[in-house]
């Protein structure tokens, strides 16, 4: 009978022990990362048909809070630029029927060091679809190449992130001859009354 009650005890402890085990793993989980995004950003950017042009978004992953003399990276950087249905048409017309290179975006951050950084070789995949009248999207992301800033937190508030009032595309047209030609696209934010919003929303907390 003891040693039986001996067994029951030792059984209890370990159940016991198992389940504060547990706790500790299903007690706390992690944030979640939060989606940040952009609106619609209109830049005017060189091409072989003088400016143009180019409605750019963007989006990342991070962190909703942080605390104060924290960091930020962002993660899972991905974005767009369209040709609108013009271009588009003129670029076919002219043999140009796909495009690769990368994406150089520089990004502005209020209550975080540094005020602003860039984000480097976002990837353009080659992108050779069939001609569809109409805008064009163009897709870019975060790769392996990707060089991805880090931001100092500040006081306690928000930290707002913004693309910033330039960016540049390195990259190639696909000739439908089969070759590819070179282009460079230098971008300034378009003007307008009142600015565009190049904000990423929401903004993060700094506790």
């Amino acid at each position: 009978m003891g040693q039986r009650f001996r067994l029951i005890r030792r059984a209890g402890v370990a159940s016991v022990v198992m389940a504060s085990a547990v706790s500790m793993f299903t007690a706390a989980p992690a944030q979640a990362d939060t989606s940040f995004a952009t609106g619609a950003v209109v830049y005017l950017c060189s091409t072989p048909f003088g400016q143009q042009p180019l409605e750019v978004r963007m989006t990342f992953t991070g962190p909703g809070s942080v605390t104060a003399g924290g960091t930020v990276t962002p993660a899972v950087i991905a974005g767009s630029f369209v040709f609108d249905a013009t271009l588009n048409a003129v670029l076919y017309a002219s043999g140009r029927d796909g495009v690769r290179g990368t994406v150089t975006a520089p990004v502005t951050g209020t209550n975080v060091t540094p005020a602003s950084a860039s984000v480097t070789n976002l990837r353009i995949p080659d992108q050779v679809p069939p001609y569809v009248p109409g805008p064009r999207t163009v897709q870019f992301g975060q790769d392996v190449s990707t060089g991805v800033p880090t931001f100092g937190t500040g006081t306690p508030g928000q930290a707002v992130f913004s693309l910033g009032t330039t960016l540049r595309i390195d990259a190639d047209f696909h000739m439908r001859s089969g070759s590819w030609s070179p282009w460079t696209g230098n971008c300034t934010v378009k003007s307008t009354n009142p600015a565009q919003n190049r904000a990423f929303s929401p903004a993060i907390t700094i506790t």
